[in-house]
């Protein structure tokens, strides 16, 4: 790879967020090929040792059937969602799968052909329908889906599956049964979330949707209390803390997830903005959601810090260059300031290189796709909290010792900010990082020195890293031909550091036939301890969590 490299914030990092000069990239295409699903639990053949000490499940999401009949979905995000489960006791593993028996896939599988139209992908009208009926439907607007691919999420105790709708699914994570469609809007005024809530110590829940109405679109900070009234309370008592309005009313950002502090939601308000009129006539124009998501790099990126007790907006907003960001890392308060740490690219246009065909492709034409893609990379902004009409303006407020990240006063409502590397220049040669996971229960909205993640060497991971604050040191576990999956941590019950635990990640094979494996890394180490060969084939996933068990 290579990289042109120039100053900021007193940190290397590649111009235009490292573009790459990659050649002979392996072809991944059979890690996007649709699957059967596996409802009944078989074993594993266990090589080296799985630590007793782990009892649970790792559950994973993600796509598992690209097609019915002859219709083919366009993009990656469209596949149908296949469950996984990788059930751990006694130092030996069993692995299930079942579809998502979502109303999308009930009637694509009944018709034998897409009737849900998805991110990608517009269903075409009904052949059965008359002439004027199939010419009448192209002026609807389309349904969102309930196929809930993206990740496992929780609610009150209760497993979820969870894409961008305003629809989840309870499942049960013992048997990966579906259980009950929840529709958000049945509760509060939204017409989706995310698949990245983030939760209290007491399991309070935070999440963020968009509502669309005739007052316009908001972005709307919500949040779900702990406790049941019922045992059958799926998002009762679900709230909205505040709205906010888009900075291009008409065209607000699109965003996978946010960040949150002790005291803060953090919205990450970014430059890739959603037409909304191309989505109300997607169905006229036949063109997906996906078209009508496009990156505007003459816009700022713009950091919204909502408090979490009050639900008040600061009016204080942190702007940044253009750049564009799925996942962030951590936040945490710390002598006035807020660190938000995040995995970001200096180009927005990622969600277009995903389609079927880009990730199908092989040689030369493989090769170009990637080298379009900008790298992602571990940064860290440094926010302060305490802004007002005496703060001086024109001077780097970022007070924080060995820290090179910038806070600039530029008026009373505005804080200019630039970021420092949470990387050195070795993270390069992995071709960045993304899927960031930290020990959660331990440092999420505190200060902490490890995270974990995905080197992208390839469209998918295809290395498993451990960054080190302290120095900005890495570890990693790379094996060429193998990709692994997001990385998750699970900390040891006798540990008394933050890193006393192990890595869970799936691995797959895409030159071999049924050659996937769960692979357990000792997370102090990254050495591996074992792994779990499970004779199947499964497409590459999206997200997932480990349920403890007794």
């Amino acid at each position: 790879m290579s990289c042109t490299k120039i100053q900021t914030s007193g940190e290397d990092h590649c111009k235009a967020g490292c573009y790459t000069d990659a050649h002979g990239l392996q072809s991944i295409a059979t890690l996007v090929r649709s699957t059967e699903e596996i409802p009944e639990p078989i074993s594993t053949q266990v090589k080296g040792t799985i630590p007793t000490w782990i009892c649970g499940n790792l559950l994973r999401n993600g796509p598992g059937k690209f097609e019915f009949g002859n219709e083919h979905f366009n993009h990656w995000f469209d596949g149908m969602a296949l469950l996984h489960q990788f059930k751990i006791k006694d130092g030996q593993v069993t692995y299930r799968s079942r579809f998502l028996r979502s109303d999308a896939y009930k009637q694509n599988s009944e018709r034998d052909r897409i009737m849900v139209s998805e991110f990608g992908t517009v269903a075409m009208p009904d052949p059965c329908k008359s002439i004027f009926q199939r010419f009448l439907s192209r002026f609807e607007m389309i349904k969102p889906t309930d196929n809930a691919s993206v990740s496992f999420v929780k609610y009150k105790g209760d497993y979820y599956v969870s894409t961008e709708t305003n629809f989840i699914h309870k499942v049960d994570p013992a048997t990966l049964e579906t259980v009950e469609k929840v529709d958000w809007s049945q509760f509060i005024a939204v017409n989706g979330a995310t698949a990245h809530p983030h939760y209290d110590p007491d399991g309070t829940a935070y999440n963020m949707g968009n509502s669309y109405g005739a007052k316009g679109v908001f972005y709307n900070i919500i949040c779900v209390p702990p406790e049941r009234e019922l045992a059958d309370d799926t998002l009762q008592g679900a709230k909205v803390l505040c709205s906010i309005a888009p900075t291009d009313k008409g065209k607000p950002s699109y965003y996978h997830s946010f960040a949150m502090s002790q005291n803060y939601v953090v919205f990450i308000e970014q430059p890739i903005k959603m037409n909304v009129w191309k989505i109300v006539t997607s169905k006229l124009t036949g063109k997906g959601i996906s078209d009508a998501i496009y990156w505007d790099p003459t816009q700022d990126t713009i950091f919204h810090l909502i408090h979490k007790q009050t639900g008040k907006v600061s009016p204080v907003k942190f702007h940044t260059k253009a750049m564009s960001n799925f996942h962030q890392i951590n936040a945490f308060e710390e002598d006035g300031f807020l660190m938000l740490d995040l995995c970001a690219s200096d180009d927005g246009q990622a969600i277009s290189v995903y389609n079927l065909q880009n990730m199908r492709k092989s040689g030369e034409a493989l090769d170009e796709v990637y080298n379009k893609m900008c790298r992602v990379f571990p940064r860290r902004f440094v926010l302060p909290l305490n802004i007002t009409s005496e703060t001086p303006m024109d001077q780097n407020l970022n007070t924080r010792p060995n820290s090179t990240a910038t806070a600039t006063k530029v008026t009373n409502d505005k804080v200019f900010c630039t970021f420092e590397n949470l990387h050195g220049d070795d993270l390069e040669e992995f071709g960045g990082l993304e899927f960031p996971q930290i020990n959660y229960k331990r440092c999420n909205t505190k200060p902490y020195r490890y995270f974990y993640g995905c080197g992208f060497r390839h469209l998918v991971g295809d290395s498993l890293l451990k960054m080190d604050l302290e120095g900005k040191k890495i570890k990693s576990w790379y094996q060429p031909g193998l990709f692994p999956s997001e990385p998750v941590f699970v900390p040891s019950p006798e540990g008394t550091e933050e890193d006393e635990g192990v890595i869970l990640s799936v691995v797959l094979i895409p030159t071999e036939d049924k050659a996937t494996f769960l692979l357990v890394l000792d997370a102090k180490s990254f050495e591996e301890l074992g792994r779990a060969e499970v004779p199947i084939n499964i497409p590459y996933g999206f997200h997932g969590a480990f349920q403890p068990t007794d």
